[in-house]
């Protein structure tokens, strides 16, 4: 790539765009913001979320990695103290400038302060809490679908149904119409189906952070549908002048595959990827 004589080390991406986007974060990494999803990106995904952890990896490499660049921030659905305890993110030295925004960026902590801010809760989302339980029913009944409570949202999971993929399919637009009807919306993962406020997204989280940060060069990590809208503002960021890479984990979701600069198997060869950047800079 010519930016480092140690840049051979690391995977080079695809495109035009994710070299210079790797490049530039090469060059003044001290003006850089790398951000990274949680599900599917730092942590595996597993049948039971509540069970899902960073990768052994992950926390070594951010280590390495945080003092060397402006910021890095966790963007996830997850309540931001849920991403906190799971990733193991707090009290770890090195760590002092990590942010998680969760819940799409409407939630925030911040490793230096160790506090979490949280917006007033929705009231639809409540409502649909109460009512989800007797509406599923009503659709009918999904063996192996269960309600996952995550505080300013609610989601239903599909992946231990008889039939996963059918059983996304068949509460999909039903759950859309009760949301809707909440003034909530329908955000669809990997045979997941969450209801939350509209306003906010990882696009949204992302750009208004690397604004925050006065970055001249970012990097994004996803692998849900979620994960979208924070592709599609690092496009708009580099439409503007900024450097950006995309990094796609796994290739669950062609979607998001399709628009990688570079595309990595999963959580552990994000992990890889952070430790080699890290000792590149």
């Amino acid at each position: 790539m010519g930016s480092s004589p140690h840049a051979q080390s690391l995977p080079s991406p695809s495109t035009p765009a994710g070299r210079d986007g790797l490049a530039a974060l090469l060059a003044k990494p001290q003006k850089a913001v790398v951000a990274l999803d949680f599900d599917g990106t730092l942590a595996e995904i597993v049948p039971d979320p509540e069970q899902a952890r960073a990768h052994p990896g992950a926390v070594p490499a951010l280590a390495q990695l945080a003092p060397k660049v402006a910021s890095v921030a966790v963007v996830t659905g997850r309540p931001a103290g849920v991403a906190v305890r799971y990733g193991g993110f707090a009290g770890v030295p090195g760590l002092d400038h990590l942010v998680v925004l969760g819940h799409y960026g409407s939630e925030r902590w911040d490793a230096i302060s160790g506090t979490v801010r949280t917006p007033a809760p929705h009231p639809g989302v409540a409502d649909v809490r109460a009512e989800l339980p007797g509406f599923l029913d009503s659709v009918g009944a999904w063996h192996g679908t269960w309600i996952e409570e995550k505080g300013q949202a609610v989601a239903v999971h599909t992946r231990r149904a008889d039939d996963p993929q059918a059983a996304f399919e068949a509460l999909r637009e039903p759950l859309a119409t009760l949301a809707a009807r909440h003034g909530l919306i329908l955000e669809p993962g990997r045979m997941v189906l969450e209801i939350r406020p509209p306003g906010m997204d990882k696009g949204v989280a992302l750009a208004g952070y690397v604004h925050e940060m006065n970055a001249e060069a970012v990097l994004y990590a996803g692998d849900d549908l979620g994960d979208l809208p924070a592709f599609a503002a690092v496009e708009k960021l580099r439409s503007d002048g900024l450097p950006g890479l995309l990094v796609c984990s796994g290739r669950e979701v062609p979607e998001l595959a399709e628009r990688a600069d570079l595309l990595l198997p999963g959580p552990h060869a994000v992990v890889d990827f952070l430790a080699a950047l890290a000792k590149n800079l």
